[in-house]
């Protein structure tokens, strides 16, 4: 079994995880037919446009 020869100290555990952890805001478009703001390659959730289609009755 493989062990490790020394420790990993705290500051560079905390520096690989932190790495991981960088929060990003989401990227938004806007949806051609209504031009509310939807998430890119999402079916919009105020009328159901998709790619150039209706995808989803919404009422």
């Amino acid at each position: 079994m493989a062990v490790p020869k020394q420790k990993i100290s705290k500051a560079r555990t905390r520096r690989r995880k932190s790495a991981n952890m960088s929060s990003v805001a989401p990227t938004y478009a806007t949806c051609p037919r209504c031009h509310a703001w939807i998430r890119p390659h999402h079916v919009c959730a105020n009328c159901g446009y998709y790619k150039g289609r209706t995808a989803v009755d919404v009422e």
